[in-house]
């Protein structure tokens, strides 16, 4: 295979995607992103935006775009145009047609989505307004993280939730900690963000941005202008609102700053996306200063507070977010537990599969659950969610027990246990089935260890080489943890670095990965551990549709001790 060396010029003539060397895509990107987060760094706004324009006029950051946009969940789903790029053919055409010269972004494809109060609007931009945006976000996103708040950790490449609700456990634990919370809450955030605030502030094209906030959208083939707001459902919206909310943490640090003298206000800001609380001495405290200073920062920029939705709370009632309640108690122990609500709805969803599934096999039926299961253990299991744990594997198994019972009227109940429940080594009452030939068991919450995230440092930034260890070390952590009982797999994460080697980027929980055969089982090969490697999904289709052969890697570890 002959592969393509482009990586920096404009024009690029005939693609073969296929033959696209992705290990000197990543490179190149990658290596023009970090200077990027220098040029920040440095206030060089005039070399900021000339390495932008380098970026996004490069072979490689279109092609990267194309990638990640033919790649991802939505991948199949048209706007308004009804195209796709399915085929290599397209997404090697696309490559060179992703060009600022002429560009006019179409209206957006309005659909709804379920919401707990109603329904929420969703914006589909067309596959080539996703790919624009794709590529100016690789440009972007450098600038936002290097300038973004510390304690912000929605949207934010290598940052969760987990690190949010950590955040603040750290901050309401001990002794002389703030007892007083602002749950803050911004109504329509990101429909309501001022165009003239974002075209003035957000370091990017403006002829292109100005294009994305004014498509319009498209519902019942009436076309709708946009007058405020972000494209939500576009890739640059997270990033776009994020930008918006960046610079309240400092505001209100120089506004209440840590006196070394007197009483501190203990005013601290933890903010996922539109989510946010501030911490407070006192009651008074947030309701006369700190909240005026939140609704004139919102004013600036187009938003304003849900009166109904903010709240002041005292630690010892506890409060909910991000589908937790943090409450102190008597002790003076801080405890983070799963909301009511989110048990609720959880438990809702675990229901509702069950009824509108009737008629399948306990088998299919188990294999539908486990995901739901599963991602929400992983969720709550960095808190005290055991009891809870307990209490809904009791609720989920009266509900499959109503289930089996409604498939059998006529039969015994001993009968029912027998065919749908089984004892697997200590457990009692397993529900169980078989799906593809291969018997499936029920997850069970409380099987989940309970563990101890450890929160991203504030200041780390992912773009930038001098966090590039910190951040492969977390991976390494997070990774062990997700192969925990899968031995095999782990000893091939290790042993290649983690790293996939086909484009030489890393493998993540996010990524995903497939186990390929050196030598395929078609042509002989065996299924040890050494005729396997672990690779992307979209490196594992391009070995097989252009029969590569892959190595076994070889990492050499000097360099990197080094």
């Amino acid at each position: 295979m002959t592969a393509i060396s482009i990586a920096g010029a404009a024009s690029h003539g005939d693609v073969d995607w296929h033959a696209i060397d992705w290990p000197k895509v990543h490179t190149t990107v990658r290596r023009l992103q970090a200077r990027i987060v220098q040029a920040t760094k440095a206030g060089r706004w005039g070399k900021v935006k000339a390495l932008q324009r380098l970026l996004t006029h490069s072979f490689s950051g279109k092609a990267l775009a194309v990638k990640r946009v033919t790649e991802n969940p939505g991948k199949r789903t048209p706007g308004v145009d009804g195209q796709t790029w399915e085929t290599p053919a397209k997404k090697a055409t696309a490559v060179d047609t992703l060009r600022q010269r002429g560009y006019r972004a179409q209206p957006l494809r309005r659909v709804y989505i379920p919401k707990s109060n109603g329904q929420r609007p969703l914006g589909i931009p067309t596959i080539f307004d996703r790919a624009m945006q794709a590529l100016y976000l690789l440009a972007l996103d450098p600038v936002a993280e290097t300038t973004a708040d510390p304690n912000s950790y929605g949207f934010r490449k290598d940052r969760s939730p987990a690190d949010a609700i950590v955040q603040c456990h750290t901050l309401l634990s001990g002794p002389n900690r703030p007892a007083w919370i602002l749950e803050g809450d911004i109504k329509a955030c990101f429909d309501r963000i001022s165009f003239d605030w974002l075209v003035t502030n957000i370091p990017m094209e403006k002829v292109i941005l100005q294009q994305w906030l004014k498509a319009g959208y498209m519902e019942r083939t009436i076309l709708f202008p946009t007058e405020r707001g972000t494209p939500q459902g576009g890739i640059c919206s997270p990033v776009l609102a994020n930008m918006t909310l960046d610079g309240l943490e400092q505001e209100l640090l120089r506004a209440f700053p840590r006196a070394n003298n007197g009483p501190t206000p203990k005013v601290n800001l933890v903010r996922f996306a539109d989510d946010f609380i501030v911490t407070g001495r006192s009651k008074e405290l947030l309701e006369q200063e700190v909240k005026p200073l939140v609704e004139r920062f919102m004013q600036e920029r187009g938003l304003e507070l849900s009166q109904e939705k903010t709240s002041i709370s005292h630690i010892e009632d506890g409060f909910d977010f991000l589908g937790k309640h943090i409450r102190k108690y008597r002790n003076g122990v801080v405890l983070t537990t799963p909301s009511k609500k989110n048990v609720k709805t959880f438990l809702r969803k675990v229901r509702e599969t069950i009824k509108a599934n009737k008629a399948v096999d306990a088998g299919t039926l188990v294999v539908m659950l486990n995901p739901l299961l599963q991602g929400w253990a992983q969720y709550h299991q960095h808190g005290a969610a055991m009891a809870t744990f307990n209490d809904m594997d009791h609720a989920i198994f009266q509900s499959l027990w109503r289930w089996a019972q409604r498939r059998h009227p006529k039969k015994a109940r001993r009968w029912v246990k027998a065919k749908y429940f089984r004892t697997i080594g200590g457990r009692t009452w397993v529900f169980h089935g078989d799906h593809d030939g291969k018997p499936r068991c029920l997850f069970k919450l409380t099987s989940v260890r309970m563990t101890r995230h450890v929160k991203v440092k504030g200041e780390a930034n992912p773009y930038d080489p001098e966090w590039e260890v910190y951040f492969e070390h977390r991976l390494g952590v997070k990774m062990t943890r997700t192969l925990r009982g899968r031995r095999q797999l782990l000893s091939l994460w290790k042993e290649q670095e983690g790293t996939c080697p086909v484009c030489n980027q890393k493998i993540s929980e996010m990524t995903e990965w497939h186990n390929h055969h050196i030598i395929w089982r078609s042509k002989g090969g065996t299924d040890t551990a050494a005729n396997r490697v672990l690779l992307h999904p979209t490196c594992h289709r391009i070995v097989h549709s252009q029969g590569l052969y892959v190595e076994k890697p070889r990492p050499v570890r000097g360099d990197r001790e080094a």
